[in-house]
Formats: C-alpha cells, sequence, structure tokens
C-alpha cells in the first residue's frame, strides 16, 4: 500500500486568511469590507463635520442629516453589493477566482477614493458607496465591525473632516492590500481543471496541501473535483431557472435560503449596526452613542465564539428557533419601554427625567442583548444552511440567489428604517419583533434539519416527503452507491415526465 505524505496546510491556512479578509464566509456571514463599513457609517451620520457638509439647514440656522439623506447615503452601498453579488457569478466563470478579486478589489478601491476625496456633494459621497458596494457585495464579519467602531470612537472629537475621512478612507488600505495579495493567491485548481489545465490544477493542489504533485492525495483531490465538475455540467450548464425547478424539490430548497437570508435582514440586528449611534443620541445614557456602539461590536464579537459550536451540537432548526423567540423578546421589550419611557429626539439633555434614563438604560441593555443573540443564531446559521442545501449542479447559482437576497433586503432596511424610525421612534422595534414571529413559523414548519447529512442525503430527505418538524428524527436509509443509482433513475424519470408535458 502507498504510504501516504503528511499533509501540512499551513500555505493553505494563509491563503485562507487572505480571502475571508475580503470575502464572505459562508459559515460566519455578513468580509472584511463589508463589516467594517457598517460600522463606520453609523458613526459619521453624527459626526459634526460630516452634517455640516452633506446635511441641511434648519430654520434656527442649525446642520442637521435628515432621515432622507441619512437612508440614501446608508443605502446606496446596500444597493451596489446587490447588483455586485449577481455580477461575480458571471467574471468567476470567465476570469477565475485571481481575475475576479482583482477586478472586483478595484472596484472598490475608486470607489472608497470617491468617498474620501467627497467636499461636500451628497450625490458624489452616494455615487462612491455604490461604487464600493460593487466590489463588497462581489467579494463578500463580525470582527471588522468592531474595529471600526473603535476608530468612529477614536476620531469623532477631531474638529474637522479627518474625523470621518479617516475611518472611512482607512478602506483603501483593505482595498490596497487585497490588490496586492492577488498576485500571490494560486488560481482555483477547480476552475483549472474546467479549462483543461490539469497539470497546474494539481500543482497548485499539492501547494495547498502540502504534498509532493505525484501524492496519492492529489489524485484524490483531482478525482473528486472532476466528478464535481462533470455532475454540474451534465446535461449541459445549468441555468438560473434550473434552480426553482420540481427536480428534487430545487424551487423549495432554493426558496428555503433566499427566504432564510430575508428573515435575517429584518431581525433587527443591522438597524443597531446601521443606525444605532443616531438612535442612541435620544436615550438619555451617560454613555456616549460611540461608546455605546463599541460594546456592540464586541458584543457581536464575544456571540461568535459559541456560533458555530451550538449550530453543530443543537442543529440548524434549534439554533434558529431559539434565536427567534431570544431577538423577539428583545425587540418588543425595547420597543415598547422606548416608546413609553424616552424622551422626544434632540431633547436637551438637562432636561431628561429620571424615567427617561431608566428607559434609555433598558433600551440599550436589551438591544446589546438582541445583538449577542443575532451573532450566536441568526447571524451565521443561514449561511450553513445556504452551503449545504443543494446538488453540486446549481449549487453555485443557488447560493449566489441566497446572497443576493441578502444583500436586496439590506438594502432596503438601510432606506427604509430612518424614515420609518423618524416617525414611530422606538416603535420600530415592533416590526422586528413581527418578522421574528414569522421567522419562527416558517423555521418550524419549512426548514428541515440538516445537520450531518451529505449532499445525496439532503437529496433523498427532501425526495423522501418527510415534514420539517420531524426532520431531526430522520435518518437516511440508502448506502452512497445506492443514492447514485436512485438519484439517476429518479432524473431520468423526471426528464422523461417532462418531455411528455
Amino acid at each position: 500500500m502507498e504510504k501516504r505524505a503528511i499533509p501540512t496546510n499551513r500555505y493553505a491556512i494563509q491563503l485562507a486568511i487572505f480571502v475571508a479578509f475580503g470575502g464572505k464566509l459562508q459559515k460566519c456571514a455578513p468580509g472584511f469590507l463589508f463589516g467594517y463599513d457598517i460600522g463606520v457609517i453609523s458613526g459619521c451620520l453624527i459626526m459634526p463635520d460630516f452634517v455640516r457638509r452633506f446635511g441641511e439647514v434648519d430654520g434656527n440656522g442649525n446642520f442637521f442629516l435628515s432621515s432622507s439623506r441619512q437612508s440614501i447615503i446608508t443605502s446606496l452601498l446596500s444597493a451596489g453589493t446587490f447588483v455586485g453579488a449577481l455580477a461575480q457569478a458571471f467574471t468567476s466563470d470567465r476570469f477565475g477566482r485571481r481575475g475576479s478579486i482583482l477586478i472586483w478589489s478595484a472596484i472598490f478601491t475608486v470607489g472608497v477614493a470617491v468617498q474620501t476625496g467627497t467636499e461636500f456633494s451628497i450625490v458624489q459621497i452616494t455615487v462612491g458607496r455604490f461604487i464600493a458596494g460593487l466590489g463588497v457585495g462581489a467579494l463578500s464579519a463580525i470582527v471588522p465591525i468592531f474595529i471600526s467602531y473603535i476608530l468612529d470612537l477614536a476620531t469623532h472629537n477631531v474638529p474637522n473632516s479627518a474625523s470621518w475621512r479617516v475611518p472611512v478612507g482607512l478602506q483603501l488600505l483593505w482595498g490596497l492590500i487585497l490588490l496586492s495579495g492577488i498576485f500571490f493567491l494560486p488560481e482555483s485548481p477547480r476552475h483549472l481543471l474546467g479549462l483543461g489545465r490539469n497539470a497546474e490544477a494539481r500543482k497548485v493542489l499539492a501547494a495547498l496541501n502540502g504534498v509532493s504533485e505525484d501524492d496519492v492525495l492529489v489524485d484524490e483531490l483531482v478525482g473528486e473535483l472532476d466528478y464535481a465538475i462533470k455532475a454540474e455540467n451534465e446535461g449541459g450548464k445549468a441555468t438560473w431557472a434550473e434552480c426553482f425547478s420540481t427536480r428534487n424539490n430545487l424551487w423549495k430548497r432554493t426558496g428555503n435560503g433566499m427566504m432564510l437570508q430575508f428573515i435575517q435582514q429584518l431581525n433587527g440586528q443591522n438597524f443597531y449596526y446601521y443606525y444605532g449611534d443616531t438612535f442612541f443620541q435620544s436615550a438619555g445614557t451617560e454613555l456616549s452613542p460611540y461608546v455605546i456602539q463599541t460594546i456592540l461590536g464586541a458584543v457581536s464579537v464575544v456571540g461568535t465564539i459559541p456560533a458555530l459550536r451550538l449550530i453543530e451540537t443543537w442543529g440548524r432548526r434549534r439554533s434558529l428557533l431559539t434565536g427567534a423567540v431570544l431577538e423577539a423578546a428583545c425587540s418588543l421589550i425595547a420597543g415598547i419601554v422606548g416608546h413609553v419611557t424616552l424622551a422626544a429626539p434632540m431633547t436637551p439633555r438637562d432636561q431628561l427625567t429620571k424615567r427617561n434614563r431608566q428607559g434609555g438604560d433598558t433600551l440599550i441593555a436589551f438591544a446589546v442583548l438582541h445583538v449577542f443573540s443575532f451573532s450566536v443564531f441568526w447571524g451565521p446559521t443561514p449561511w450553513v444552511y445556504l452551503g449545504e442545501s443543494f446538488p453540486l449542479r446549481v449549487r453555485a447559482k443557488s447560493i449566489a440567489l441566497g446572497s443576493a437576497t441578502n444583500w436586496l433586503w439590506n438594502f432596503l432596511l438601510s432606506f427604509f428604517a430612518p424614515r420609518i424610525a423618524a416617525k414611530i421612534g422606538p416603535l420600530i422595534l415592533l416590526i422586528f419583533f413581527g418578522m421574528l414571529v414569522f421567522g419562527f413559523g416558517y423555521v418550524y414548519l419549512f426548514i428541515p434539519e440538516t445537520k450531518g447529512l451529505t449532499l445525496e442525503e439532503v437529496d433523498e430527505m427532501y425526495r423522501s416527503g418527510v415534514k420539517p418538524w420531524n426532520s431531526p428524527g430522520w435518518k437516511p436509509h440508502l448506502s452512497e452507491e445506492a443514492h447514485e443509482k436512485v438519484h439517476r433513475k429518479l432524473e431520468l424519470k423526471e426528464d422523461r415526465e417532462e418531455k411528455e408535458t
């Protein structure tokens, strides 16, 4: 028996860290670029120099940033991410991983430069955010949010444009690191095999696994990738419409992935991330909004530590159901207490009553609990579920549809939330409460448990018609060889039925 070398994955780990820097981790959800921007922009919205440059003037000559301008400035990046998330599917197919990252990193860097160089034009800064969003969506973490909050806290008292230009402009560094690092990133071995460049693919696989090119491990990996490529391309290139076909209940699986991303964005946590600084100004607490946002960022980081462990031990359904209950309770309490006890916005601090201050402290406490619960449960779990629900043939396109859904609703939330909050104040949290109640019901009725299942076993589970609430106890009945035979027979049968109809 041939002796296999013990692989060392140091090179692969270094590359994974680099790619994760710009990209969205499927199991840790919403790269570095997007998370950093969320934290930065929330602080900029209340920085005096930023408000003076991009705000309006009231009857008393005071500058203010209206809810409509807040929504435009914040949401245009998310609009760009939606377009970029779909466009990257085409650039990746055509140019491979290296070429695609190079293109979108350059676009992101241009967008940040346009923002940072803005003097007084709200049009320029919003266009810059849209351009940057194209790159973020194509490349797309909780840690970056925390870093950006600390930078906002450090610079917000600077009495000139450096207060917002430094944290915004620092994104140029992230873009330049990506642009320079891409030249050390190997091309995807999967892309190379698809182009028939087998020797290059073997060389990359050997380097990633720390073995020689003639090692048996490389042979096995090449065989697995060849199988996956053939499975995807069997019967021609998969189409977007195929993601919604009745074959293997693909329409249901794609719909579940998109729905979880929709519910995730309307959990309420991004409202705190985007507009927390503005919202907490009326809370009457002794802490500054920047300090509160930094606390939220730290809590988000802490919440990710037990997240993946709980997903694997509790399962996907239990994690989502538990998170929905905890976050719904936080939204309900914070919304009602805030509505009943908080003073009107812009009330001078010396006019705040003890009741106002106690209400503000309560709102902030439950906001922290809400964000922590999201980081543990609804932050990573929908991305885990999205990555393990589809057969290889349509997997990339179905995941892209789920990602695009996430960005679309992120844009809609960031655009409409400040306008709604300006009219109903803390009661906006009751909208998120309603969505979380809906999310609990949807998960219970429609989301089956996929913990520990292979792609073939997920296929079998969807075909078997098992009820989602019974799925945690469901066990696959077929061997791997039988899986493949049954799968092929069912596909042939469905093809005949489709032709007949």
